[in-house]
């Protein structure tokens, strides 16, 4: 059974950081894509950030040269830094993972990913 969990969620100021983690389990991580996306309230889920399985990383647009996504193979964990944080960040971020092998996969639409966390909740407060 493929279990991912998030966990480092909270409450921080804008131009604040946090750090996200995702620990996986019930599956073999380093052939996974992984992902990370976010939902406010009232908005649709949206891509943040992504990392093949060899380390190839990409991000949004909005989040781009601000956030920092990771992954230790080893560990079987994804972790996304979060800096310079802003009011408009606040949302519950969502691990995920996709199989793929690719080089140079990227990701970026939700049906594209095998499977989900359960979210943790990010507070900006301006």
């Amino acid at each position: 059974q493929v279990q991912l969990v998030e966990s480092g969620g909270g409450l921080v100021q804008a131009g604040g950081s946090l750090r996200l983690s995702c620990a996986a389990s019930g599956l073999t991580f380093s052939s996974y894509t992984m992902g990370w996306f976010r939902q406010a309230p009232g908005k649709e889920r949206e891509f943040v950030a992504g990392i093949s399985w060899n380390g190839h990383t990409y991000y949004a647009d909005s989040v781009k040269d601000r956030f920092t996504i990771s992954r230790d193979n080893a560990k079987n964990t994804v972790s996304l830094q979060m800096n310079s944080l802003k009011p408009e960040d606040m949302a519950v971020y969502y691990c995920a993972a996709k199989f793929s092998l690719s080089f140079y996969d990227t990701p970026r639409l939700q049906y594209e990913y095998d499977y989900w966390g359960q979210g943790t909740q990010v507070t900006v407060s301006s």
